[in-house]
């Protein structure tokens, strides 16, 4: 058995007083921005505030998007940088800044190709709501892609000595004459950093309750998949310095949450990629799986409150490891036969195997009639023993933040850059408009992460 990778960030006495760039944040995006700065001579640190690395990033778990791949030749896909371009425009409600989406769905071939030069292999694919094609790229281990990536690039961060410290909170970020200057930030001391650079890749805002009252007041009564760190604090710090912030009250909220338990948690959307459908308590289908996040939360909030079940079979959790997890903490339920699965769930059981026979039927022909689903239905759902995960919509990702070039700099009210500040990943807003599609937000932090640590080094230069 392989030694596991333990991680170990740097000790607060070995911190020095100046850097080329203080990145805060240790996520995917400031993972990515601290390696690419580091190849291009830089010498960067990352500061974490939590006593965890990885942020959200650690949470996403179908995949990272990109068109025109190597790895979708390998699997006769053909697509195209435009028609990933058109799909997440109509996903967004055409809301999306186009430059930012522009530079996006154009180098996320490239970033699948770092990513695959670094030795993180994302050779299978799948597919995410409001997508046509396959383009959801994933490790074929199948696990995970947060935690494999975070894991994967500390495995660089560690080999290049990167510094990294985490119980570091950022408190300023110093600027004169519209330049920055340096951070202040504090652990078990008061700390002051030189640095001629600040990359902000501390995520969005979805655990934080002060802009959610702010922005959306009307989502304070659910629950988060985010991670207890994600409370916009890059936002703010930006703020001070005159940072322009676009689509805060855009956020989205994830229609497929188990939370029945303590803790809240999200059962990424490969689940419906592969072939799982959602039932009301009647036992019937009622939407297509696979459209939009912002029209399948609505289909369930529509139901009154009572959530949905997402129905699969043996052959579709083989598709997606995640589920094993799911099982292993008790959010899974199981009949070997349906109308045993239905009892489990107090669901009709005529009535699930009639949806299921249904829905076996628009697989064979490739036809939905009742919803016009048309992706995710390469496998039917016939191989028991038969699974239940329940599930209801829970507030997930912020689209809006920080305004910024698709250079990564950050924009001030006067839509003037603010000189030395880069912002990467969730923080940034105006990439997805009004609905981010799965599997954008993790090619968003690799795709703009790399482009961080590039134009800071051109900044420097």
């Amino acid at each position: 058995m392989a030694n596991k990778f333990v991680f170990k960030p740097n000790k607060i006495d070995e911190l020095k007083d100046h850097y080329d760039v203080v990145i805060v944040g240790s996520g995917g995006a400031g993972l990515t921005s601290a390696i690419q700065a580091y190849e291009l001579g830089l010498s960067p640190v990352i500061l974490e505030k939590m006593d965890k690395i990885g942020g959200n990033t650690n949470r996403a778990s179908s995949g990272m998007n990109a068109a025109e791949t190597f790895v979708q030749l390998n699997h006769h896909i053909v697509d195209s940088f435009q028609e990933f371009y058109d799909e997440t425009f109509i996903g967004g409600g055409k809301q999306n800044n186009p430059e930012l989406l522009k530079f996006f769905t154009e180098h996320g071939a490239l970033a699948i190709d770092w990513l695959d030069q670094h030795g993180l292999k994302l050779d299978d694919l799948t597919i995410t709501g409001g997508m046509k094609t396959m383009r959801t790229h994933r490790p074929s281990s199948l696990m995970p892609i947060g935690g494999y990536l975070v894991t994967e690039l500390l495995k660089y961060v560690e080999k290049y000595q990167i510094p990294l410290f985490d119980n570091v909170k950022v408190t300023d970020i110093l600027s004169a004459n519209g330049q920055v200057t340096g951070i202040k930030a504090e652990s078990d001391r008061e700390i002051e950093i030189k640095t001629s650079a600040v990359i902000l890749a501390t995520g969005g805002f979805g655990a934080g309750k002060d802009l959610l009252a702010q922005y959306r007041s009307d989502l304070l009564n659910l629950r988060t998949t985010n991670q207890p760190g994600a409370t916009g604090d890059g936002i703010k710090l930006a703020q001070k310095l005159g940072a322009q912030l676009i689509d805060m009250e855009q956020v989205q909220v994830h229609p497929t949450v188990q939370q029945d338990t303590p803790h809240a948690y999200l059962i990424g959307e490969a689940v419906r990629g592969e072939g799982a459908i959602l039932v009301n308590n009647n036992g019937t289908r009622f939407v297509n799986e696979l459209d939009t996040r912002k029209n399948v939360t609505q289909a369930i909030d529509d139901l009154g409150g009572t959530g949905a079940y997402l129905i699969f079979d043996t052959d579709i959790r083989k598709r997606v490891k995640a589920v094993e997890f799911y099982d292993h903490v008790g959010l899974v339920k199981t009949g070997q036969t349906l109308s045993q699965l239905a009892a489990e769930i107090k669901v009709d059981a005529n009535e699930l195997e009639k949806t299921v026979s249904k829905w076996n039927q628009a697989v064979k022909f490739q036809q939905d009639s009742e919803f016009n689903r048309t992706t995710g239905m390469e496998r039917d759902i016939s191989d028991g023993p038969f699974f239940a995960i329940h599930i209801a919509p829970a507030v997930h990702y912020t689209m809006g933040g920080l305004k910024i070039n698709n250079k990564t700099q950050v924009l001030n009210t006067d839509n003037k850059i603010i000189k030395g500040l880069f912002a990467a990943g969730e923080i940034a807003g105006g990439l997805h408009g009004n609905n981010r599609i799965g599997g954008n937000s993790i090619a968003e932090t690799v795709v703009f992460g790399r482009q961080a640590g590039q134009q800071v080094y051109k900044y420097l230069h």
